[in-house]
């Protein structure tokens, strides 16, 4: 057992070279990957209470199941989040914008951000009070109006619809406001305003409570597919009679609105590695659907406004990546991205290990081999008569070589080499000896019986 590891250790020894050869290759190759991806983000989510926050706390539920941190930052709405997502020292890597926003960018500040894809409709209402007539967008002029706020996606979609009806901001009467969310709402139900755009989801708190209102009623788009074609980022759609509340049959028939979509968008600090994470996390959140949105409809590559993120695209077509299907995301993210070294370190180290087995023989043969240069050199002296006359402290050297020959280690297969380079170096000794007392010079000792290299 102890000749097995003394083996042992010398195969180890010996081959110890490969380490930093291969630490070396090793290191260089991870040089051409990039980093795995940060496990936290930031993300704007517009005013607090507002549905976009009401998703990304539910989103950043589903990610905290994946040892991911979503840091939550509340803005005064859509456009808000455009201009966080654009700043030089940008503070979020990605924010939920509202379809139709992109309008107001620049070619340059569009190109700047990509889009992850559409992850929910939220609908454009228009709610008045029953005591005055609505028929046509026209019929809001002399009313009360709240627009919506300043930066905020209801505001963009209201712009649009009044512009869409040749309503430009400079003709705006000075009884409409820009007011929106809940102070829209209590001065709709308090009588201070006739009529006020909404945007968010069909439960959201505010649409709930304006429908259960005996004294709202809700504006019917009948222009809906004119709507629809000239400002692509709107969609019809349909709200049932009853829909909103059963117990009051809000609405009282069955009505047609506009619709943008929330879209999550990502500027260029947001890491590729994290896109499906954050669609697959937005699956989950809209796997069971919404009042209007059918479940597994959400997110959707359409309805496009910036370019699709390639990395979305894929996800779209092909589904999660194979290993993140199985694996945590922090374990698959890391092999996905480090497996590809497998390939070109394979192709490397398959004949580095086959040299392992030359080069260990070569090694271990080395440390027998280099005593025969004495050996030569002597028989080369014996051959050309040149060794001085006093032969002693050539036998003495030799003698001395034999001592250290017989600390040296090898493994048991090449014990018969060692053996053999033992027998030859006592056959020149006695050859030197025999020559020795031929001329005189040494003491007189009966020759040993050693056999000559040839035989051996």
């Amino acid at each position: 057992m102890r000749r097995v590891l003394n083996d042992l250790k010398i195969m180890i020894l010996a081959n110890l070279w490969i380490v930093p050869v291969v630490a070396g290759l090793i290191w260089a190759l991870f040089q051409f990957v990039a980093p795995p991806p940060p496990m936290s983000a930031s993300i704007a989510t517009g005013t607090a209470g507002g549905a976009y926050q009401q998703f990304a706390e539910r989103l950043k539920e589903e990610l905290a199941k994946e040892g991911f941190e979503l840091h939550l930052v509340p803005t005064s709405g859509s456009r808000d989040n455009l201009q966080r997502l654009l700043t030089k020292d940008p503070d979020v890597q990605i924010a939920l914008v509202q379809s139709g926003l992109e309008r107001q960018l620049t070619p340059d500040e569009q190109a700047r951000l990509q889009s992850l894809g559409a992850i929910y409709q939220e609908p454009l209402w228009l709610f008045y009070r029953r005591d005055v007539e609505l028929d046509r967008i026209a019929d809001l002029l002399p009313l009360r109006l709240g627009l919506g706020g300043d930066g905020s996606g209801t505001r963009a979609a209201s712009d649009a619809i009044l512009g869409a009806n040749a309503i430009a901001p400079e003709q705006y009467p000075d009884t409409w406001q820009s007011i929106g969310g809940g102070k829209a709402a209590r001065a709709l139900l308090a009588g201070e305003l006739d009529a006020a755009f909404f945007v968010g989801p069909a439960e959201n708190a505010l649409v709930q409570q304006l429908a259960a209102s005996p004294d709202i009623a809700l504006a019917h788009f009948r222009r809906a597919a004119a709507y629809e074609a000239r400002l692509p980022f709107f969609n019809q759609v349909k709200v049932g009679e009853g829909l909103l509340d059963l117990a009051s049959n809000a609405p009282d028939r069955d009505i047609v609105t506009l619709a943008p979509v929330a879209t999550l968008v990502v500027n260029d600090d947001f890491n590729p590695g994290l896109v499906p994470l954050f669609l697959e996390a937005s699956r989950e959140v809209m796997r069971g659907g919404t009042l209007l949105d059918t479940a597994g409809t959400f997110p959707s590559a359409e309805p496009r406004t910036f370019d699709l993120h390639k990395d979305a695209r894929h996800y779209y077509d092909k589904g999660l990546p194979i290993l993140q299907r199985y694996l945590p995301f922090r374990i698959a993210s890391l092999a996905d991205r480090y497996i590809i070294l497998l390939i070109p370190l394979i192709v490397v180290m398959i004949p580095l290990f086959k040299a392992v087995g030359p080069i260990y023989q070569w090694r271990i043969r080395a440390r027998i081999y280099r005593w025969y240069k004495y050996l030569r050199d002597i028989d080369r002296k014996l051959h050309a008569g040149s060794l001085p006359n006093e032969l002693e402290s050539e036998i003495q050297r030799l003698e001395t070589l034999e001592d250290e020959l017989a600390s040296v280690e090898v493994p048991l297969s090449y014990s018969n080499e060692l053996y053999e380079l033992h027998m030859h170096l006592r056959y020149v000794i006695e050859r030197l000896r025999a020559l020795q007392r031929r001329r005189g010079n040494g003491p007189e000792q009966a020759p040993s019986v050693v056999p000559s290299p040839e035989r051996s």
